[in-house]
């Protein structure tokens, strides 16, 4: 649709439609090349500071104050006016005590030069500009901040004077006759004819003092984050000088208007009731410099905010490369920073804590974003249980959530962090807004934090990272990897082998049980019901005619839950098997796979050299295919697996090797055949939900010993 700037002008008699105006940028090229040269001539500052702040606070509540809401009743002398003022000078008695003590000293007389100036200017009629450029002499010697609030203050006493006098003539003997000879009286009588004057002198002083916050507000920054002669400083301090100017001639124009109320009688009152759209212009033209300033205000502190996080940041690299004399400062460093909060809250009773609990304690940082999955949290929530009955396990988890909030934070994040809290038995950072940002850019600069959950920990000397991942050792061992550090992650590993007690533990008890009675064991998975119920029968019926007693296993699959979670209730209903009914188990035990592989790639070792990995990435690839699978194990170290065409083979076969199962055992002649069926045509998938900088470069195909190609899969979830 064409703007109304492209209509052309009008045929056949009828009207052009207007042209639409277009705003003029509030510090156009007019103002500023003519205009700013004048301004900046009469500025020649010569070192002296003032304090605007105290002076500002005393100039508002004057503002604040001097306007009624109730003129009819302080007309009359009904109002608490003496009373409310009374109770107000009490409160600020000491704050302008301050103010004079020192702050206001000396500046009692310029003030007061810029008051008649504003004075006898408007009263005789002299013009806007002016009178502007004559104060802005006058105040040549201050900085553009103190320029501003000390004509701030010079017009605040006129028009505190007239309200002062205005709100006591009618009860003050005195005041009766200051206004009498003002002929206040008359203006008073007839103010609701007024009030549109008074209201428009209202916005514009609301306009006035909005910019000059905002310019004081630029003198606050800091200056060893931002420089005032590089951008975006020197950008916006560039147009601070026209700014003062327009908002000087607007306390001009609000002095004229007051002081020409003074003798008007009720002729002249009603014939400028309509007088108030210079005001209404200028507030207008404030509101734009004022929106103006503060676009640059966010710049500059967003300029401040970076060069903080960055200062934050090496502060938190050179804390973990030097020598602490205890965890305490690491543990601020990482937690929050200052200490007038209690930072630290226990999700599942909103107990509130410092950071004094974790002293001398070994920490667990827990690292994750909002989408912590359940399972997770419900095992991690186990472990961490379990240990509050051992005194001798002096460890604490610490949740910090890593979520980047410069995206901005809803009610939905908000409820789902609050959910998540809810259900951490450990201690959490009280809200996300805690964190600073430098903190979430190191952990994931050098903890390699990405998305999946982490388990950082800090030693309890010194807090220096003792495991840059402990969360693979708590799924493997639980508590038995106390106190999660590196060098009891290699001790664990050092008695540990590729045995059934390793893939099964603590998944669930039949299992156990099965073990301690020397059972024959077959876990298997994949989700082709059909292959599962031909499997289920095959291997019932050559246990039968082997005569072992072989109990089975539906372990499931990683990444489908909803079909594992029907696939269990057809193993169960058609009594094909044992199988995990609970789905936190399944993923409890493709989980602790998992943690296997990157604990030992966290360790530095290789899938060539280590049996484990081999092993491990075998049955990876198992879940990672389209297949089912098996592995038929007895004590803990005789284990046979294989994929569903070679164990359906073998099982179809079994007349072949019965002989052999005899004589070797079970499980080593099921070894031997399935060695004999492996052919080199061959397909294996496997899938890491790895951490980044954990993936290999290379992994080689855990059947042929040959590498594998490495593809990028993105997957939304895991059902």
């Amino acid at each position: 649709m064409a703007s109304r700037a492209l209509v052309p002008a009008a045929h056949h008699g009828k009207p052009a439609q207007p042209m639409a105006r277009r705003e003029r940028p509030v510090f156009s090229m007019s103002d500023d090349h003519a205009m700013s040269k004048k301004i900046l001539d009469t500025h020649n500052p010569d070192g002296r500071e003032v304090d605007v702040k105290i002076i500002l606070h005393v100039v508002e509540e004057i503002f604040q104050h001097a306007y009624p809401a109730r003129i009819d009743g302080m007309l009359h002398g009904t109002t608490d006016q003496h009373h409310e003022a009374n109770i107000e000078a009490l409160k600020l008695e000491e704050k302008a005590s301050l103010a004079f003590d020192g702050i206001l000293e000396g500046l009692a007389y310029i003030i007061h030069k810029v008051s008649c100036e504003l004075t006898c200017k408007c009263s005789g009629g002299g013009d806007t500009y002016s009178t502007t450029m004559a104060i802005l002499a006058m105040l040549s010697g201050y900085q553009w901040d103190a320029k501003l609030v000390l004509s701030l203050a010079a017009f605040a006493i006129t028009y505190g004077e007239f309200w002062l006098v205005a709100q006591m003539f009618a009860t003050h003997p005195l005041a009766k006759s200051v206004a009498l000879l003002k002929q206040l009286p008359d203006t008073m009588e007839h103010h609701a004819s007024l009030k549109s004057r008074f209201d428009a002198i209202n916005e514009l002083i609301k306009a006035i003092l909005e910019v000059t916050k905002r310019i004081i507000e630029f003198k606050r920054l800091p200056s060893q984050y931002i420089s005032e002669d590089q951008p975006p400083l020197s950008i916006a301090i560039s147009h601070i000088p026209t700014a003062v100017y327009w908002t000087i001639k607007s306390i001009v124009a609000c002095a004229s208007q007051l002081t020409s109320l003074l003798g008007m009688n009720y002729e002249m009152i009603a014939a400028t009731t309509s007088d108030t759209w210079e005001m209404s212009s200028s507030t207008h033209k404030l509101r734009n410099i004022s929106d103006h300033l503060k676009a640059e205000l966010e710049r500059c502190y967003h300029h401040i905010q970076e060069k903080m996080h960055v200062e934050y940041y090496q502060m938190l690299v050179h804390l973990f490369e030097t020598t602490q004399f205890d965890n305490m400062k690491i543990n601020r460093g990482m937690i929050y920073i200052k200490d007038d909060l209690l930072p630290l809250e226990v999700g599942t009773t909103r107990t509130r804590a410092s950071i004094e609990v974790l002293r001398r304690k070994t920490v667990l940082l827990l690292l994750s974003d909002l989408d912590a999955s359940p399972e997770e949290l419900l095992v991690l929530s186990h472990i961490y249980t379990e240990s509050r009955a051992r005194p001798e396990l002096q460890y604490e988890i610490v949740w910090l959530p890593i979520v980047d909030r410069s995206r901005g934070w809803n009610e939905e994040q908000e409820m789902k962090f609050k959910e998540l809290q809810a259900i951490m038995p450990w201690y959490t950072l009280h809200h996300p807004s805690l964190l600073e940002p430098a903190i979430v850019k190191f952990v994931k600069e050098r903890w390699h934090f990405s998305k999946k959950m982490m388990l950082v920990t800090l030693d309890p000397q010194q807090g220096k990272v003792a495991c840059p991942n402990a969360i693979h050792m708590a799924w493997i061992w639980g508590n038995l990897a106390y106190p999660f550090t590196i060098s009891k992650e290699e001790a664990l590993w050092s008695v540990e082998s590729w045995r059934l007690e390793l893939v099964v533990d603590g998944i669930d008890q039949n299992l156990i049980e099965w073990m301690t009675s020397g059972k024959f064991i077959c876990l298997y998975g994949g989700e082709d019901i059909e292959w599962i119920r031909s499997f289920t029968k095959s291997a019932k019926s050559v246990a039968q005619r082997a005569g072992i007693d072989l109990l089975m296993m539906y372990v499931g699959k990683s990444n489908n839950k909803e079909r594992v979670r029907r696939i269990n209730s057809m193993v169960t209903a058609e009594n094909l098997s044992y199988c995990l009914m609970d789905l936190t188990s399944v993923w409890y035990f493709w989980t602790r796979i998992e943690s296997m592989f990157y604990s030992k790639m966290q360790l530095g070792k290789t899938i060539q050299e280590d049996k484990i990995m081999q092993e491990v990435l075998t049955m990876l690839s198992f879940d990672g295919s389209d297949q089912g699978w098996a592995l038929i194990s007895r004590g803990s170290f005789e284990m046979a697996r294989a994929k569903s065409q070679i164990i359906t083979k073998t099982l179809d076969d079994y007349t072949v090797w019965e002989e052999d199962a005899r004589e070797k055992g079970f499980v080593p002649a099921l070894i031997d055949y399935f060695l004999q069926l492996h052919t080199p045509q061959h397909c294996n998938r496997l899938i890491l939900p790895g951490l980044d900088g954990d993936i290999p470069e290379m992994i080689v195909c855990a059947e042929c010993g040959r590498p594998m190609e490495r593809f990028f899969m993105y997957r939304c979830c895991t059902d």
